[in-house]
């Protein structure tokens, strides 16, 4: 962004609220490919994202700026997310599997087939209130060799599963093209979900679908389209503890209240990929864009 370019589109005069004006974009870090999958670790003080066609992850440390190599070679991993106990689930292209870091160290498979055949490349992960771990499969991992192996799919969909506490898995959203990101409300009754198929199929709406979560948690009701991007796609994204969704775009980042109403617009220099909320009063937005991870406060608590 250049000096005189605007930071902050807004759309609604609630989005005024959700911002300060005065706040900065800062790159803390720029030299990967395709930044994506962002996690907090409060305890350590510390975020996680991969760079997934350079096969690593790389970890910034919020007490002095460093950023390093926190692993790689790496699976190709994408999406990251951090369980009830504080432990790593990572989706990796390369392994084809949902993957948990236990305290020692030790890699434990969540999931990498479902009903005997293998899953494509899990993409995007969160858990629920439960414990249950939610992910996303489409095939972007095993399309071609950047970001993963290329490979023929043997499921022959791209679903959204589930992985139950006692570790079945099971398939709980099979209408979308290419399901991407996804995260659940605050109170953990709306599970949004975003559909970027339109890199498959052109006719494919860039949306983010909104599932009502079942009363014992264990599926979703019906889907309906909550909002739709109009530059590039939804990829991933996070919400607040009032329930605003934030959103990576081709441009920035997207704000959505409850409503679907179109808030506003944080603009970035590049491609979007990914967010998440970090720091103490988590209350700073870590954006994985391209080939850099840029970071800025806001005025809203995410999840």
């Amino acid at each position: 962004m250049t000096d005189t370019a605007p930071l902050y589109d807004i759309r609604d005069g609630r989005f005024a609220r959700l911002i300060h004006p005065h706040a900065r974009l800062d790159r803390l870090w720029t030299g990967g490919r395709w930044c994506e999958g962002p996690a907090w670790f409060p305890a350590g003080k510390y975020a996680i994202w991969s760079d997934i066609p350079n096969d690593r992850v790389m970890r910034w440390d919020a007490t002095d700026g460093s950023v390093s190599v926190f692993e790689c070679p790496a699976l190709n991993q994408n999406g990251h997310a951090v369980d009830r106990e504080g432990r790593l689930i990572r989706c990796e292209h390369r392994g084809r599997a949902v993957t948990r870091i236990e305290p020692d160290g030790t890699r434990t498979v969540l999931a990498d087939r479902y009903r005997g055949q293998r899953l494509n490349s899990p993409n995007d992960v969160t858990v629920h209130a439960d414990g249950s771990v939610w992910f996303s499969d489409p095939t972007y991992g095993i399309d071609s060799d950047y970001e993963g192996v290329a490979a023929e799919g043997e499921i022959g969909a791209q679903n959204v599963y589930r992985i139950g506490p006692d570790g079945a898995l099971e398939a709980v959203i099979e209408d979308l093209r290419q399901p991407n990101g996804l995260a659940f409300s605050p109170d953990g009754s709306v599970l949004y979900v975003s559909d970027t198929g339109i890199t498959h199929d052109p006719a494919c709406p860039p949306e983010i679908h909104a599932y009502p979560v079942l009363a014992d948690g264990t599926g979703v009701g019906e889907g309906v389209p909550f909002c739709r991007c109009d530059t590039g796609v939804f990829d991933g994204f996070r919400l607040d503890r009032a329930g605003n969704l934030w959103s990576s775009a081709g441009d920035g980042v997207h704000c959505f209240a409850p409503d679907g109403t179109m808030l506003g617009r944080i603009a970035v220099p590049e491609t979007v990929a990914n967010l998440c909320f970090i720091g103490p009063a988590r209350n700073r937005l870590l954006i994985c864009a391209t080939s850099s991870v840029y970071a800025i406060y806001v005025n809203a608590t995410g999840l």
